[in-house]
């Protein structure tokens, strides 16, 4: 299908996109890989007036050590996160996580601040980045401010982000040799997930179980009372109220969330 009209301008810095945003309106989307916007425009569940690239600019791109965190560029790719050997390291969860996202073409152009951004509750990188308690850094008129990614996502494929703002870094902690585990239950491969989950340093985060990314609280309290894998994992989809579609309904969706929670949770007991 064919997008409806829009205007296009390219940023050629962060301040200058900000500019750009408040000269189109609320309106206007900002298109860095564009794996996430572009589909949702062709078939029109998406209209912006106005597209303001930010793909190229390398100020908003990159990995780097910040003390005791990971910073990461939004308009970093997927390839870059999965293939780096400092996140491979410190935040191994999300290295692996960036791996599983879509196919080869989707991770060398897809970004993670746009996976962020765009908030699909079925995605491998919002689950992950609650999974590891990590934050989103936001560039706006007002100056910068940071978001966690427990109060980042605010409900389908909605943000905290406000008309204006930009999402610019991704920070995570650094834990080297800390335990993680991460299932997904697809129908094929390269699918969004029916049902996902993430687990490490006592957070349990699961995709596809509700509108945004949620944590399995009772199941992380179990674990903290000294419950085994397998008896925190029956606490799982407890709260949980997941869609239904062709793929699942929500008892199934349940079912799945204590199975790949225990398969997760032994595999980060190692």
């Amino acid at each position: 299908m064919i997008p409806a009209p829009f205007e296009y301008a390219a940023a050629d810095s962060a301040e200058h996109a900000l500019e750009l945003l408040a000269t189109f309106g609320d309106d206007a989307k900002l298109l860095a890989g564009g794996h996430s916007l572009l589909p949702m425009m062709k078939l029109r569940l998406a209209y912006p007036s106005a597209l303001i690239d930010i793909g190229h600019l390398r100020e908003l791109a990159g990995i780097r050590a910040d003390g005791d965190e990971l910073v990461i560029g939004a308009t970093t790719c997927h390839a870059d996160i999965a293939d780096s050997e400092l996140v491979r390291s410190q935040a191994p969860l999300l290295a692996h996580a960036a791996a599983q996202v879509g196919d080869p073409q989707i991770r060398h152009r897809g970004t993670i601040g746009g996976s962020l951004a765009h908030a699909d509750p079925a995605a491998d990188l919002p689950m992950a980045l609650v999974a590891l308690g990590g934050s989103v850094e936001i560039i706006g008129p007002d100056g910068t401010r940071t978001a966690t990614a427990d109060a980042f996502f605010t409900g389908f494929l909605e943000t905290s982000l406000e008309p204006g703002e930009l999402l610019s870094a991704v920070r995570v902690p650094s834990t080297p040799g800390v335990g993680w585990g991460y299932q997904k239950f697809v129908r094929r491969a390269n699918d969004w997930a029916i049902v996902g989950v993430a687990a490490t340093g006592g957070r349990i985060a699961l995709a596809n179980m509700g509108p945004v990314p949620i944590r399995a609280r009772a199941a992380e309290q179990a674990l903290a009372d000294g419950a085994s894998p397998a008896e925190a994992a029956g606490l799982a989809a407890e709260g949980t109220a997941p869609t239904e579609d062709i793929h699942a309904d929500r008892t199934y969706r349940q079912h799945l969330a204590r199975v790949l929670t225990r398969r997760a949770l032994e595999h980060q007991a190692g």
